[in-house]
């Protein structure tokens, strides 16, 4: 590992910031380096510090902590993220012998001196006690790795040398703080300090110092495992491991069946539903195929930090099976096993120490399947990459530990005792999820209008949003559009043909190995033609009736394994239209097509209950669009209807307007409102059909 400290750079960062005390700029300049360094620190992981002297509101001298608040990434850390603190008081908290959570959660707070600041890190009482004015902390792989050996501390000390200071494993707060305070004062020159499976913290009085001080002694660490792992063969295979027939089939089958056996019933009823992230690089399918991988499964995390994104174990698939069923058996019984053990540690743990905790739920985030490699669930799409980056590390340190000496793991007390610390289970939140949070939505036509407002509304909800579309240009411009709004976390987007079955198979295969599987399909894909039936060229109708019938008939049936492997119910929304039950002339071809199309989502419904999906119709009307997106199928309409009328086109807006009961501008996003309500499941309904039209009185479902 490397400096990347450079003067130029620090400068214009100082620049960039010119209304901050340049301290406070170089603070973040180097909290930024060490955030950007996943072997350091991961998704909000580690702190950093900075004391500064500044005058208070009465013009008096006063000392100021800042401090980097809770669950603040040090990657992307913005003044704002830095907490500045009333120095004195905190130091001298340090007089007492013990401090509840509560009243530990009380002095931080109580200190801030922005009200509206972020929760300062728990570290801030060991940042305050420490004399230097900067203060680096990280969770490095390679120090983890050390800290976790039989005899830790006789490697640490012959990789790291003299000038640090080695502790035990302390809880944070108020204990660990006094206790690296003291061997600061009691140790000489002492440049960095260690507490085993935490992390490393090193200081100075100048924030380049305290920096480089972190990249040497944790290149020091990774020098000394290199050159004790040099020669020795990473992993060894287990033997007849039974070869997958298909990788990326076996991925998504593997990932529809762990979001749909780990699904459980939220508080208020709902469904809660998991999003799945896949690492199956070389590095995590060799681990996953090793004589190691279960015991690797089995010894915990790398620090009590982690256990709040990963649960302390992960789960070891020793085999894929090709039969889904089979697959099902294997996963609910390995998925049992960790509920059975996690139960079994909460009930110990709090007999033990005589205590009170609501217990969290019980379900593993980390799966290590053999021949595939990792899997991590989460609630939202953030919760599970961060699990993912997370068990990756931790897989990889475990490996070069393993070059070294005797993996030790971490204590259940002492991972229990982090997992339900109060101050810990802050950097989650507990604000109420969105209503469709944890669903994938799946849109065909996502390029149109239509398309548009769908996805506008699912996002709004909570929804990840699958756009999909043939017009690969079309689908670019929606998702730049969407995209800028709402941000990439929730938004994917596929190319592929409705009319090609394969396509569709494999499209969806590839939305279950990037999200986990599909909630709600929303077949929207249609065209039209213009035409009376005495002048329809067949070629065109077989056309139409290809993308509207055929369309519709594959996604739904490509759908099908997706919903049975998950085992979770779902939702199929067929984007219908008015002309079901009021055709219109010289529309004929499109006509029939939705008609078709309508009676097979109605034969949908029928056979699909058992499976607890509901397949229900909404029926537009005269979506025209805006000029950015506009609606495909009025922009070949719209011409010939203007021209007979004598409109110009918002003439014919309002032509459409007055012409529905409510007299009613029917947009998109009334459409997405209408899909939104059907994703949600406020009633028991399947096979109805909703109309969003204003008001057509032929048109109304009978």
């Amino acid at each position: 590992m490397k400096s990347l400290f450079n003067e130029k750079e620090a400068r214009a960062f100082v620049g960039k910031y010119g209304s901050l005390p340049e301290a406070l700029s170089l603070r973040l300049y180097t909290s930024r380096l060490i955030g950007k360094n996943s072997n350091l620190v991961l998704h909000g992981g580690g702190n950093t510090s900075v004391k500064l002297k500044t005058k208070n509101i009465l013009g008096e001298d006063q000392e100021i902590l800042y401090v980097k608040g809770s669950g603040i990434d040090l990657a992307t850390i913005e003044p704002e993220g830095l907490v500045g603190m009333d120095l004195s008081p905190l130091r001298r908290l340090r007089t007492l012998q013990a401090i509840s959570d509560e009243e530990m959660d009380n002095q931080l707070k109580i200190r801030k001196t922005n009200a509206l600041s972020p929760d300062p890190s728990v570290e801030a009482l060991l940042h305050a006690f420490l004399p230097p004015r900067y203060v680096d902390h990280s969770h490095a792989d390679s120090i983890l790795v050390l800290t976790h050996l039989k005899d830790g501390e006789v490697h640490l000390r012959e990789a790291l040398g003299p000038r640090v200071g080695i502790l035990p494993y302390i809880h944070s707060g108020l204990p660990l703080a006094k206790a690296v305070a003291e061997i600061y004062e009691r140790i000489g020159a002492v440049e960095a300090i260690v507490v085993l499976y935490h992390g490393i913290f090193t200081f100075g009085d100048d924030v380049r110092t305290s920096y480089e001080r972190m990249i040497e002694y944790v290149s020091r660490a990774e020098s000394y495992i290199k050159k004790r792992c040099a020669g020795k063969s990473p992993v060894i295979h287990r033997k007849k491991i039974k070869p997958l027939k298909d990788h990326r089939s076996s991925v998504s089958r593997m990932v529809n069946v762990i979001r749909g056996t780990c699904a459980f019933p939220a508080a208020d009823g709902s469904l809660q539903r998991w999003y799945t992230v896949v690492r199956d690089g070389t590095d995590m399918k060799d681990i996953s195929r090793s004589e190691e991988a279960e015991g690797m499964c089995g010894s915990g995390v790398l620090t009590p930090d982690h256990t709040i994104r990963t649960k302390n174990r992960a789960v070891y698939l020793r085999e894929v099976p090709e039969d889904d069923e089979e697959l099902k058996k294997k996963v609910s019984q390995s998925v049992n096993q960790f509920k059975t053990a996690y139960d079994h540690t909460f009930s110990e743990q709090v007999k033990k120490k005589r205590i009170a905790r609501e217990k969290l739920d019980p379900y593993p985030r980390v799966f290590l399947a053999a021949g595939i490699g990792l899997v991590t669930v989460g609630m939202t799409r953030e919760a599970a990459r961060v699990a993912a980056d997370i068990a990756e590390h931790t897989l990889m340190a475990k490996l070069r530990a393993k070059g070294v000496g005797e993996y030790l793991p971490i204590s259940d007390s002492d991972v229990f005792d982090m997992e339900y610390w109060s101050l810990q289970q802050k950097k989650l939140g507990k604000t109420v999820p969105p209503l469709l949070q944890g669903q994938v939505a799946v849109i065909t036509g996502g390029g149109g209008a239509i398309g548009l407002g769908i996805a506008e509304q699912l996002l709004a909800h909570g929804a990840a949003v699958v756009l999909c579309d043939i017009d690969a240009a079309r689908l670019k411009k929606v998702h730049s559009i969407l995209s800028t709004k709402y941000g990439d976390s929730n938004l994917e987007q596929a190319t592929f043909d409705v009319t090609d079955f394969k396509s569709v198979e494999k499209a969806f295969a590839e939305i279950s190995r990037r999200l986990g599987g599909i909630d709600l399909l929303v077949p929207n894909a249609g065209i039209a033609h213009v035409a009376r039936i005495e002048d329809l060229a067949p070629e065109k109708f077989d056309q139409v009736m290809a993308v509207n019938l055929k369309g519709t008939f594959n996604v739904i049936k490509a759908s099908v394994p997706v919903f049975r492997r998950q085992g979770t119910g779902g939702n199929i929304v067929v984007i219908s239209s008015k002309n079901v039950f009021d055709p219109g002339a010289a529309f004929g071809a499109y006509s029939a097509s939705k008609a078709a199309a309508h009676q097979l989502s109605k034969v949908a419904a029928l056979e699909l209950a058992e499976l607890g999906v509901r397949v229900n119709m909404v029926n537009p009307d005269a979506i025209f669009g805006d000029a950015e997106v506009s609606s495909r199928l009025w922009e070949l309409v719209g011409p010939e209807r203007m021209k007979s009328r004598g409109l110009d086109p918002e003439g014919l807006r309002e032509y459409y307007r007055q012409r529905n009961l409510l007299k009613a501008r029917v947009l998109a996003e009334h459409v997405g409102n209408a899909v939104v309500f059907f994703a949600s499941d406020q009633t028991p309904t399947t096979g109805a059909t909703l109309p969003v039209d204003g008001g057509i009185p032929a048109a109304f479902p009978r």
